[in-house]
């Protein structure tokens, strides 16, 4: 279909072509060229504004201005069939890559593609995962799929969007929706389609963090209140330099984590071996490993390896042992 429209538009310029040379080649009388006829009409047709070859009478202004209004509407409907191919092209991209989501097993899914979504799937993109994103605004699925990433534009609260991510295969979900209502009924929705997945939710307001865990989710985070406390832990004991928290494949309940601790200030440890910390003893925490001052890091390290204070330490254990430590530490 698009191939027969090139071969129109193509003949359509042709006979416009010719029939405005032929035209101007007659008005013109002896004075023009069949050369001149044929410029003239070029520069009509493509209104560059050049000088007449020759000075035009009312016969062949009027002429010219019949060459340039077919001309117009010719390259209008050009544009719009350039449109419409744009579109249909589209239209294949978006089956073609449905057709790919479908066949999907054990994928993730973020609902949403706020700040937090987009984050979410940068992670997930630089880890090699196989994600879906699920947005509804026009301009961010846009932008979702031009940036490689799989992604259903519909709304995420409506079932059929729901089924066409494939959450009945998914293997973990991330809801992160603009608002708690959304979440809370989208993770309702979900467990409807899917028990057993692994289902993250956000949560804004605090007071619905136990609606959203009765209603299906395994985790429910608010990003203010962790970032909150983060950076009140930051502030306060600047040797804390990062926290990661370990989770299961199998999202087995596991207190499992791990701190960069700065020993910078901390002269307690300056000069003594890991073994003689009393780290494990105390406080039931393990080094697991060392960066140093000069970049000669050390994983597991030995027992008998002597600590210093330009080190920052990766220790591991419970949240509470790591509690329990980072009390100890001196308060600015």
């Amino acid at each position: 279909m698009t191939s027969n429209k090139n071969v129109l538009f193509f003949v359509y310029f042709i006979i416009l072509f010719i029939i405005g040379s032929f035209g101007f080649y007659l008005i013109g009388g002896r004075e023009w060229s069949l050369v001149d006829s044929i410029y003239m009409t070029v520069i009509t047709l493509s209104t560059v504004g050049f000088t007449e070859v020759h000075p035009l009478g009312d016969t062949g202004r009027i002429w010219a201005m019949i060459i340039i209004i077919f001309g117009v509407i010719g390259v209008g409907i050009l544009f719009s069939s350039l449109r419409d191919a744009f579109m249909h092209l589209n239209t294949f991209r978006r089956i073609k890559m449905m057709k790919k989501i479908n066949k999907l097993q054990g994928h993730f899914i973020i609902l949403g593609y706020g700040r937090m979504g987009e984050v979410i799937a940068k992670e997930l993109s630089q880890k090699g995962q196989t994600f879906v994103v699920v947005e509804k605004d026009d301009r961010k699925a846009e932008k979702i799929i031009e940036n490689g990433m799989y992604c259903i534009h519909g709304d995420a609260t409506l079932d059929e969007t729901l089924v066409a991510a494939r959450v009945d295969n998914a293997g973990g979900i991330a809801v992160v929706l603009d608002t708690d209502q959304d979440n809370l009924f989208v993770t309702m929705s979900i467990r409807t389609m899917n028990s057993d997945t692994f289902l993250l939710s956000r949560c804004i307001q605090e007071h619905n963090k136990s609606k959203l865990l009765r209603s299906g989710a395994d985790k429910v985070v608010n990003p203010y209140i962790a970032g909150g406390h983060r950076m009140a832990e930051m502030l306060l004991r600047p040797q804390i330099e990062d926290s990661v928290t370990l989770s299961t494949p199998t999202n087995a309940s596991i207190d499992l984590n791990i701190d960069e601790i700065s020993l910078n200030k901390l002269d307690r440890y300056d000069g003594i071996m890991i073994k003689d910390s009393r780290l494990r003893e105390d406080y039931g925490l393990m080094i697991i490993g060392i960066i140093k001052e000069k970049g000669d890091n050390m994983i597991s390290p030995d027992p008998h390896t002597v600590l210093n204070i330009s080190d920052t330490i990766l220790i591991m254990g419970s949240k509470k042992s790591l509690d329990n430590f980072k009390e100890t530490l001196p308060i600015i």
